[in-house]
């Protein structure tokens, strides 16, 4: 491997720092801050303004909130499985599966009686929102991932619980929001990317889901599953100019991945989200791909 470079030490010295634990906790938040800062950066969008589905309501520490779940045909589909597909991927643990959403910022509005509340608005694809209609399985996995994305980005403890409202598509008014232009490109999923280790048994470290794109065109994002950690304790990290190794602890993991691109690894950075369980790695590119 060329160059390569154990990341930040945010991952490395986790092993050894022992009472400087908080300190690692300080260096994993600011890589995640840096991270999410650079996953949100769109140099490209477009406005669009969602259509009115169904609204539920639920509650935080600061009272009542309500979830405006919208379409619009600009937001691209999730994958086209079947629910029983989806359901045996979600059953062992599969985290591939993703469904594209807006989250739209928080405004705020008087419910019927008067009082105040917070309202978001929540965007998926339209034809994707007209399959969710006839499927109370689909319209629940996209109401709780719904509001965990919510509790992600604006640091929010929601109630679990909700009540659909009857009679009431929406709370308040429905604002435009700002997407991509363009579907980020994928590279290649992680079953062309890998290569094994000479030797390595069927029945050693398991090899985790890998997700990658172009955020930018010279950035490039990875989101590595690892389901069975609940954080970067023990977790090893490598990039070489073309490379992306990862280990974990007790040899419960192991990806060995070649990225067909120029990597600058002095300038990545990688932080592990707790919450999703994953690895979340933005390495700036040297040459832009053409």
């Amino acid at each position: 491997m060329a160059n390569p470079k154990l990341l930040g030490l945010e991952l490395s010295e986790a092993e050894t720092m022992g009472a400087d634990s908080a300190r690692f906790e300080e260096l994993l938040l600011q890589a995640s801050k840096e991270l999410q800062q650079a996953q949100t950066t769109r140099p490209e969008s477009t406005q669009i303004q969602p259509q009115p589905g169904f609204c539920i309501k639920t509650n935080s520490s600061e009272g009542k909130v309500f979830i405006n779940i919208c379409h619009s045909l600009s937001i691209p589909p999730p994958a086209d499985v079947t629910e029983e597909e989806l359901l045996q991927m979600l059953e062992e643990d599969q985290a591939g599966f993703r469904i594209p959403m807006s989250l739209g910022e928080p405004h705020a509005e008087l419910d019927a009686r008067g009082q105040g509340c917070t309202a978001y608005d929540v965007a998926v694809n339209s034809n994707f929102y007209r399959r969710m209609q006839n499927s109370d399985f689909l319209r629940e996995l996209v109401i709780t991932i719904a509001r965990e994305g919510l509790e992600d980005k604006y640091n929010l403890q929601l109630n679990p619980e909700w009540r659909m409202m009857k009679n009431r598509p929406f709370m308040g008014s429905i604002s435009q929001q700002n997407i991509r232009s363009q579907q980020r490109p994928r590279i290649q999923e992680l079953g062309d990317l890998y290569t094994p280790a000479p030797g390595r048994a069927e029945s050693g470290p398991e090899k985790p889901h890998l997700n990658l794109w172009l955020e930018a065109p010279d950035l490039l994002l990875a989101e590595i599953d690892l389901p069975k950690l609940d954080g970067a304790l023990g977790l090893s990290l490598e990039i070489g100019e073309n490379r992306l190794v990862v280990g974990g602890p007790q040899q419960l993991y192991h990806l060995d991945a070649y990225i067909p691109l120029q990597i600058n690894s002095d300038e990545s950075k990688a932080a592990f989200h707790r919450k999703r369980k994953q690895l979340m790695v933005a390495m700036p590119l040297l040459l832009a791909p053409s």
